[in-house]
């Protein structure tokens, strides 16, 4: 069902935790199936410098949580910003259909830390940027 790269990220996921101190915090969540993410960002020059997660979810949202901090770590604002549901299927080898929503949430969690960030100024943390997602059924 899964490929071994979300297998591996699901078993070794990279950068789990909080940054007490980011510049950007996104969080979303699906109401249908449970899932949330939450990505925490440093940012210094216009590049995510560090880049950390929490995510309550299945197999899936693990496995996308981990790639999508890999995948923006040391990349300009402007590149992580083209991290598209796509880029993140096609990196962990695709994912089932059912499980497509994942990819979708993990690229939302990673924009709305960089709005957050943005709308800040590069100021002082403030509360996170919030976004549901409902759709596809999680099981």
């Amino acid at each position: 069902m899964y490929s071994e790269k979300v297998m591996e990220h699901f078993s070794n996921p990279r950068n789990t935790g909080v940054i007490d101190d980011a510049d950007g915090v996104g969080e979303v969540g699906n109401p249908v199936c449970g899932d949330m993410m939450t990505f925490y960002i440093k940012v210094k020059d216009d590049i995510i410098e560090d880049i950390k997660f929490q995510t309550f979810g299945c197999v899936a949202a693990i496995a996308v949580s981990s790639i999508v901090s890999e995948m923006a770590r040391g990349k300009k604002l402007a590149e992580a910003q083209k991290i598209t549901k796509q880029v993140v299927a096609e990196a962990l080898g695709g994912l089932p259909q059912n499980k497509m929503h994942c990819s979708i949430l993990g690229a939302d969690a990673l924009a709305l830390a960089i709005n957050n960030y943005q709308e800040k100024g590069a100021g002082a943390a403030s509360s996170p940027t919030q976004g549901n997602k409902e759709g596809d059924d999680h099981s």
